[in-house]
């Protein structure tokens, strides 16, 4: 806890942090930082042998590969996360299954299969969309101010 929200806290609260961070098991850091890059890594080697398969065997130039191998990226781990595969793989690894596509897809998937009792089009269209709809947003205006970005330097150049 920093210092600034130490200095908020009564002498009890403080003798508490003190006592609940000295019982705080240590975090195996190295272990952590081992298992993210091998499964982050295998995920992004999947993906590069599925845009593989795209451009030699169907043609496609690496820029065109691009959107089916990531719909395939995504298909996969929606998939993987239906069966409760996906979840077992992101304990064991941590932020290792957090690469943009994979992740989204599970926690999409994820909020769609915690509300379906709730029913199809409220639980399931609802809340799925709850966490979709934030990050739909961000990137629309994400892409807007880059394009704004882009324009004015293609203006000046």
């Amino acid at each position: 806890m920093s210092n600034q929200k130490m200095k908020k806290l009564t002498p009890i609260q403080q003798q508490y942090q003190a006592l609940a961070h000295q019982h705080e098991p240590a975090r195996p850091l190295l272990r952590n930082f081992t298992r993210a890059f091998l499964v982050g890594g295998t995920i992004s080697l999947i993906g590069q042998v599925i845009q593989t398969i795209f451009v030699r065997y169907f043609g496609f130039s690496q820029q065109m590969a691009g959107n089916p191998t990531v719909a395939i990226l995504i298909l996969i781990a929606a998939i993987l996360t239906g069966f409760g595969v996906f979840d077992k793989i992101a304990q064991w690894a941590g932020a290792g299954t957090a690469i943009p596509v994979t992740g989204f897809a599970n926690s999409i998937v994820s909020a769609a299969l915690e509300h379906k009792s709730e029913g199809y089009v409220l639980g399931v269209g609802g809340n799925m969309f709850k966490l979709a709809g934030s990050v739909i947003v961000f990137g629309v205006v994400a892409a807007f101010f880059i394009g704004l970005i882009r324009t004015i330097i293609a203006m000046g150049g």
